[in-house]
């Protein structure tokens, strides 16, 4: 009984109605902190929804708004639910008992979710259909989704459009990347989400192709940040972005082009209603996908969110117990020409002395290598102590890239064929390239790679492919995904050479803050071809190219090591690379600004590892705090590029008595502490 009356308590005290306007009022809820709030409203018959943060001072509480109020609703075969709504019922709820759960492949392990549940019922008035807003508030996040109810007889749907608005106030600015146009690119294989994006730029922008712009999305308002991104998508929805926004500032969602998978599948989303029956997932039918908000003060809450695992559930329990692997990878600095018998021993021979876990063998092995020799392949990784991962070509009929193996992954009789020869084989996992945008059919397939995948024992990796939403958690046995222009543009042009220590300073802030990012990074040699002698020009020193080992997240790295640097680079910088980790169990923001600078420190076991980024043309000095993460008088070890920014040493820092240490990074440059 106490606990129900400390319940109701706590409900009450983060409820509240005020009046907005002479027509409407709106219902507030507050997250735990109550520093984070929603206001909701039915207005004219039209839902709307607005959101932002307070800061408390002695004399009084003042509201941040990040988002004016923003439409809701839904169009389908079940008619508008965006206009003559009305507000039946609504229920909060806050139990103050922690959800907690173990996330193997994050940026943080043990993680605990203790959100206000927000219910709005509502109902259109002219059909009569019944649908629920259904919102969870959490400290500095807040996750929302739509559940449609079965309708006279009617138990199945097409969702065809969503009015789900996000109102940017006026001078915000984004920090965004555009979605590209369909079946465009090398060998017709966009949309890709690798596109360049805008920096600190208005949010009324128009994008690049006009189809507006991919998640995740990072906005600035003055002092305030608000991150959009949604979650939950399976093969019972399709993927979305965002609109362009108008001229007043008004983002909506958008759904696929009709043109994605070389134009085949619908561009909706297809669902089922709850029929009340007995199955277990009879009550979880209806709903879309979540979209989510992470907001406040500062870039803290942005870059250490859970809230893409927070809201969903593991889909399947996985089969074997999967670790983290680091990989090595000839392709990204070899090339094509790389993918051969010999070669590729070459880079087992590298796993091994590393002491890594894997080596990836690239597109190119199904006519250059064959099956019975790839099977000797797989057996000199077995005797090398190396777990080999295999790419494939997911195309069954959606692009023209002509790598092979195509036709093994998008069907269900061959990939299971193929599955069973990997099982076999010792094969650890694979990567699937090529994919065609972010309609339901599309993501039909990502989720049978992944399921089958798990039958038997076999993580996945997919490139040239869409943003992954709380797959982290939904498929255990999912390792990551590009979705980024990744490393493989240092090797085809100079201006990404360019530009590298930009984008690595804007990946953790955006890209990588909700889903693990399969980006291939740390390039040791200075000159990206085979010979060293050639080809692109690296930009960023060697300990930036280290620091993006800790920065970038992903439980599966392919790494560009070559096995020249074994011997051409400071033995230190092996040795560095010989123990990174490539899971995590705690990340925590220190200072930066997107594509500027970037602090950040992340925790495998006891040991931490700080990294701190320069992408600017002039040195920055850095007074780094690190209370929280060691005592005063701890001596640390220091990598860094040296005065000269180009002779890159391990020394030793002692934080102060304030837990600080102080350190001056060189343009294009960096440091790594750890303990």
């Amino acid at each position: 009984m106490k606990v129900i009356v400390r319940n109701l308590f706590i409900a009450f005290t983060l409820l509240s109605l005020f009046p907005l306007s002479a027509s409407a009022q709106a219902i507030r809820v507050l997250s735990p902190d109550k520093l984070t709030y929603l206001d909701f409203k039915v207005e004219g018959g039209k839902p709307f929804y607005s959101a932002g943060y307070r800061t408390v001072s002695k004399k009084d509480t003042l509201d941040v708004q990040m988002l004016e109020p923003s439409p809701l609703g839904l169009k389908g075969t079940f008619g508008d639910l965006s206009s003559n709504l009305k507000l039946l019922n609504h229920k909060v709820q806050y139990t103050g008992q922690p959800q907690k759960y173990h996330l193997r492949q994050g940026k943080q392990s043990e993680i605990s979710y203790d959100p206000v549940m927000a219910k709005f019922d509502l109902v259109n008035t002219q059909t009569n259909v019944n649908f629920t807003v259904e919102f969870q508030i959490s400290n500095n996040n807040i996750a929302f989704r739509y559940q449609i109810h079965p309708y006279r007889e009617t138990l199945s749907a097409v969702v065809t459009e969503e009015l789900t608005g996000f109102d940017m106030p006026s001078g915000t600015s984004a920090f965004i990347c555009p979605q590209s146009d369909a079946m465009i690119g090398w060998k017709r294989t966009k949309p890709s989400y690798e596109e360049y994006y805008i920096w600190d730029e208005p949010a009324t922008t128009k994008s690049q192709y006009g189809h507006g712009w991919t998640f995740p999305c990072l906005f600035r308002k003055g002092e305030g940040w608000l991150l959009i991104s949604e979650t939950g998508v399976s093969g019972n929805y399709c993927g979305s972005h965002l609109s362009d926004a108008t001229p007043d500032g008004l983002f909506t969602i958008a759904y696929p082009m009709p043109e994605e998978n070389n134009g085949f599948g619908s561009a909706g989303a297809q669902i089922g209603l709850s029929g009340g029956g007995t199955s277990p997932y009879d009550d979880k039918s209806g709903f879309t996908p979540w979209r989510t908000l992470t907001l406040g003060p500062s870039l803290k809450p942005i870059v250490e969110t859970t809230i893409a695992w927070d809201v969903v559930e593991q889909l399947y329990e996985p089969s074997i117990e999967y670790k983290g692997s680091r990989n090595t990878w000839s392709w990204i600095i070899w090339q094509d020409a790389s993918i051969n018998y010999n070669d590729q021993k070459e880079f087992i021979d590298l796993a091994a002395s590393l002491g890594w876990e894997g080596c990836l063998i690239d597109g190119g092995w199904f006519k250059n290598i064959g099956r019975k020799r790839m099977e000797l392949l797989f057996a000199y990784c077995k005797e090398k102590g190396v777990r080999p991962w295999v790419w494939y070509n997911s195309n069954g009929g959606w692009n023209d890239a002509p790598q092979c193996a195509r036709h093994c992954m998008s069907n269900p009789i061959s990939r299971k064929a193929e599955m069973k020869w990997l099982q076999k084989h010792g094969v650890a996992g694979i990567k699937v390239d090529f994919f065609a945008g972010d309609k339901q059919e599309t993501m039909r397939l990502y989720e049978a790679i992944l399921s089958d995948a798990n039958d038997f024992g076999i993580q996945v990796i997919f490139h040239g492919c869409t943003l992954p939403r709380g797959w982290e958690r939904m498929y255990p046995n999912y390792c990551s995904s590009e979705a980024v222009l990744a490393s493989e543009n240092l090797v085809f042009g100079q201006p990404f050479c360019d530009l590298e220590a930009r984008h690595a300073c804007l990946h953790p802030f955006v890209r990588n803050t909700t889903a693990s990012m399969e980006y291939g990074g740390t390039v040791l040699q200075k000159r990206l071809n085979r010979g060293n002698n050639g080809g692109t020009t690296r930009r960023t020193s060697d300990i930036f190219e280290l620091a993006t080992a800790i920065a970038f997240q992903s439980s599966g790295q392919n790494f560009a090591l070559t096995p020249r640097d074994l011997t051409e680079q400071p033995q230190f910088e092996i040795d560095f690379m010989k123990q990174v980790p490539t899971t995590w169990d705690e990340t925590r923001f220190i200072d930066g600004y997107p594509g500027k600078y970037v602090v950040l420190a992340r925790r495998n076991g006891s040991r931490w590892y700080i990294v701190a980024m320069n992408a600017e043309q002039e040195q920055k000095k850095l007074t780094i705090d690190l209370a929280g993460l060691f005592e005063a008088k701890t001596t640390l070890t220091y990598l860094h590029d040296g005065k000269d920014g180009k002779t890159p040493a391990s020394t030793t820092l002692t934080t102060n008595k304030k837990r600080q240490v102080s350190i001056t990074l060189l343009p294009q440059c960096a440091a790594v502490l750890l303990n």
